[in-house]
């Protein structure tokens, strides 16, 4: 157990090293902090926190830096997130709302927070399970074509084109369009194949050829969904040697979807921000992640995050995904 004045030197050492990325010395420590205990004091405090695992010396005559232990224990102790300035709030909001689309929601939000935090920013699609069919639209082209709109509860809009085998007019259009819609208004789009596997059956005979060519375009459109798609960006700021890890590792990692998907994790509670630091991540060691769920209304549908070396601003970094989850869900929840 970490008594309260040596919780407030671990948490001077660790903003400091966050701030100047040195080591972190006693004179250091009272020069900077009102820490109201002489230097001696200090220094037996140091020594406790480092027999105890929290800090470490990266080597002989120098200051000390806090270890994954340490972290992971300053994180927790957090009495409050840094919150998002009002200008930094109208900043997220205005960027955000600007947004066409689903696509244009998730690459503004991988870019702002990628800006936000100078970290690596990652942003995953909500999955398929959790999609909804809002509407689906056929709009008639010429004859023998029409566009097929997909609009999903996530803001997600999907086109095609579709030829049809027979001449089709607005009246026969607007009898499918109606059939298609009542039969999936709301349902998930991993039970559409199921649902609609029928839905001919239901039109008129001169109508179907036309109806099992337009679903045939549908199911295959939701095959290309990539339903565990993830986006990312800021690289570069992997220039900053501050990776336990290779550089290489986590360029690796970056392009990997699947270790992606492992490094944002699940939680127990979808919408709580997590904090992974160092040895807690086994799939990048030597890294930390700081990730939150966003969705529509109670609904989360995925999760968005950061990765960067474990000396982070863990505060600031804390306070931009939550601040921009909770943007992209305000923006999904309306549209």
């Amino acid at each position: 157990m970490v008594d309260d004045r040596k919780l407030a030197v671990l948490r001077a050492i660790v903003e400091d090293y966050v701030s100047t990325s040195e080591p972190v010395g006693s004179k250091a420590l009272v020069d900077r902090h009102n820490l109201g205990v002489s230097p001696a004091t200090i220094r037996n405090d140091m020594a406790v926190l480092e027999e105890q695992g929290y800090i470490t010396q990266p080597h002989t005559s120098a200051g000390r830096v806090p270890t994954d232990k340490g972290y992971r224990l300053f994180v927790d102790k957090l009495s409050q997130i840094k919150p998002m300035s009002s200008a930094e709030r109208r900043a997220i909001e205005t960027f955000l709302a600007g947004a066409v689309d689903l696509d244009d929601v998730v690459m503004r939000t991988v870019r702002l927070l990628a800006q936000l935090t100078r970290q690596v920013a990652v942003v995953q699609y909500p999955t398929l399970d959790a999609s909804t069919v809002r509407h689906v639209e056929i709009v008639p082209l010429t004859d023998h074509r029409v566009m097929l709109v997909l609009i999903t509860n996530t803001g997600r809009v999907d086109q095609r084109v579709v030829e049809l085998p027979d001449k089709v007019d607005e009246i026969r259009v607007a009898h499918m369009r109606a059939v298609l819609n009542a039969c999936l208004d709301g349902c998930r789009l991993n039970k559409v194949p199921d649902l609609v596997a029928d839905l001919p059956e239901r039109l008129p005979e001169e109508d179907r050829p036309a109806a099992a060519t337009i679903l045939s375009v549908l199911l295959e459109t939701l095959v290309d969904r990539h339903d565990e798609k993830i986006v990312f960006a800021g690289a570069a700021n992997l220039a900053a040697p501050d990776f336990t890890v290779g550089l290489r590792e986590v360029l690796e990692a970056l392009e990997e979807q699947v270790v992606l998907m492992r490094l944002l994790g699940d939680a127990p509670d979808k919408a709580a921000i997590t904090v992974r630091i160092g040895s807690e991540n086994p799939y990048l060691q030597g890294t930390s992640i700081v990730a939150a769920g966003y969705g529509s209304g109670d609904k989360q549908l995925a999760r968005l995050g950061v990765l960067g070396p474990t000396r982070m601003d863990y505060p600031v970094t804390m306070g931009a995904v939550r601040a921009v989850a909770r943007y992209v869900s305000q923006i999904l929840a309306a549209s």
